[in-house]
């Protein structure tokens, strides 16, 4: 009876989906079990559907711009927040990103509508999507800000009053205060009363066949598994280490 099922048992012709990521502990890095939270969920929901994930770690920028290159290998990038564009489609929710200010805890900073922190010099990553509201006034410039290109250097300018916030994610900030080198910066900064945004962590495919090919993949794959209990594990376990 098994023999005769399994012959009876549609064939998948396995295949694998090719995504760009960055170091962003605690959801991705080359450096993390299961290579970081939001990577062991996609590949637990591209391995339910019979395919298999393989994923290269690079700056973010170059990662994001590997995807719509000419002949490129690969089909999308992750984590992404969603946002408006033509240029990809992106996959199901894979976890929640809870968006903050981290500030001095001896100076912190007062805020209620986004406007009012126009008053303040901020620090963003380069290429990061913020919020919009926030990306808005940037770009009209009404926003100061200060561009790096990684959360640990935002951290360590806002430990020195370099700037008076940074906009970084909750769970980055926590992972990044239990590292040797920046654990003594705990003393001195805090996030913010006020979450900025709670973002979705998404893929963002290519807007091509093969990238709506493996969204729908993915995002039946997702439906098969509880990405909620799988993220909230992951980071529980990472905070203990």
């Amino acid at each position: 009876m098994g023999i005769l099922a399994s012959l009876l048992a549609p064939k998948v012709n396995a295949e694998t989906l090719h995504l760009t990521s960055l170091h962003w502990p605690p959801y991705s890095s080359s450096q993390l079990a299961e290579q970081g939270a939001v990577i062991a969920i996609t590949r637990a929901a591209v391995n339910a559907m019979g395919h298999k994930l393989e994923v290269d770690f690079y700056p973010w920028s170059r990662a994001v711009r590997l995807v719509n290159r000419k002949g490129a290998k690969y089909d999308g990038y992750l984590p992404a927040y969603p946002y408006p564009t033509e240029k990809f489609v992106f996959s199901d929710v894979l976890g929640t990103s809870p968006l903050g200010l981290v500030e001095r805890r001896i100076h912190p900073v007062s805020w209620l509508e986004a406007s009012d922190l126009n008053q303040y010099t901020l620090g963003v990553v380069r290429d990061y999507v913020n919020t919009s509201e926030l990306d808005a006034m940037i770009k009209l410039g009404t926003q100061k800000v200060e561009v790096v290109n990684s959360d640990e250097h935002n951290l360590t300018k806002v430990a020195t009053a370099r700037v008076d916030a940074a906009v970084m994610d909750v769970n980055v900030l926590q992972f990044l205060l239990l590292q040797s080198k920046l654990k003594p910066l705990s003393s001195k900064v805090q996030v913010n009363k006020h979450i900025l945004e709670n973002k979705d962590l998404t893929i963002a495919f290519a807007n091509n066949s093969q990238g709506l090919f493996w969204r729908d993949i993915v995002n039946a794959g997702l439906a098969k598994i509880d990405s909620d209990a799988m993220l909230s594990a992951y980071i529980k376990n990472s905070e203990k280490k």
